[in-house]
């Protein structure tokens, strides 16, 4: 059996002298989407920023077998692609040379734009629904269009393991919906995905894994069903959730908080 794409053991990350991760073990194997869930304050944003190597940490990180810290920066922006939380650019550029920037990892900043480069941003923003708005100035976009291109510049990074901070904010509805099933395409094509998404009912319809983390320990990492039981929402959420049934899923409808 081949090795997972992505294997980390025993994170444990302190900042400002708080322990805000413990003892986590995260495992992402190709073909995976795997949705990380928890209350404001979990400790979500700081596990993502430790398996991409944007914290200190203690514990160890793999990549296929091979660990984080024997791989340079550009070798490890070639396995993993990192989307923040925010879509926030500091630079007013056209939505295109935004995206072509994921290209980054694969060259040095001096090499020209090869056909590949040109093939994976126009595969990228094509899938997100971005062409047609690359001459346009990032800055001038809506939030929900920024939240796509920042998604369009990673994966035009084709990293085998994409971890995604809240991906769905700002977005409506059914970009809501667009963005989760790229991710989810992005995974079914041999990557591996793993992505923070606030609503419960969402994160059970698109996860082949859940993973609950509470006070910065993971408590459950099972298939969606049993991670979101209505008595460990009622216990780490705080609100009452019934459960319905949308296809052959069990979804949480959340009612009301306790």
């Amino acid at each position: 059996m081949s090795a997972p794409l992505l294997a980390a053991k025993s994170i444990s990350v302190r900042l400002g002298g708080r322990t805000i991760v413990e003892d986590a073990n995260v495992t992402l194997s190709a073909g995976e989407m795997v949705v990380l869930v928890g209350p404001n304050g979990a400790g979500k944003t700081t596990l993502l920023k430790a398996l991409a190597g944007l914290v200190p940490c203690f514990g160890t990180v793999e990549f296929e077998g091979r660990s984080a810290s024997t791989l340079t920066a550009r070798e490890r922006a070639r396995r993993l692609a990192y989307l923040p939380q925010g879509h926030s650019f500091s630079w007013p550029l056209p939505a295109g040379e935004i995206v072509a920037l994921g290209r980054y990892p694969h060259a040095d900043p001096f090499s020209p734009v090869n056909d590949a480069d040109r093939a994976a941003v126009e595969q990228a923003m094509d899938i997100t629904g971005t062409k047609d708005f690359a001459e346009r100035i990032v800055t001038s976009l809506s939030g929900g269009e920024r939240a796509r291109v920042a998604l369009a510049r990673v994966l035009a990074t084709q990293a085998n393991v994409l971890l995604a901070d809240e991906p769905t904010i700002s977005l409506d509805p059914r970009h809501q919906f667009v963005v989760m099933d790229v991710l989810r395409h992005a995974a079914k094509a041999g990557g591996a995905v793993l992505a923070v998404i606030h609503d419960l009912a969402l994160a059970a319809r698109y996860a082949d894994r859940l993973i609950v983390l509470e006070k910065g320990r993971i408590v459950a990492d099972e298939k969606p069903a049993t991670a979101l039981s209505p008595q460990r929402i009622a216990a780490i959420f705080g609100v009452e959730a019934d459960m319905i049934r949308i296809g052959e899923m069990q979804v949480p409808l959340v009612r009301r908080p306790l």
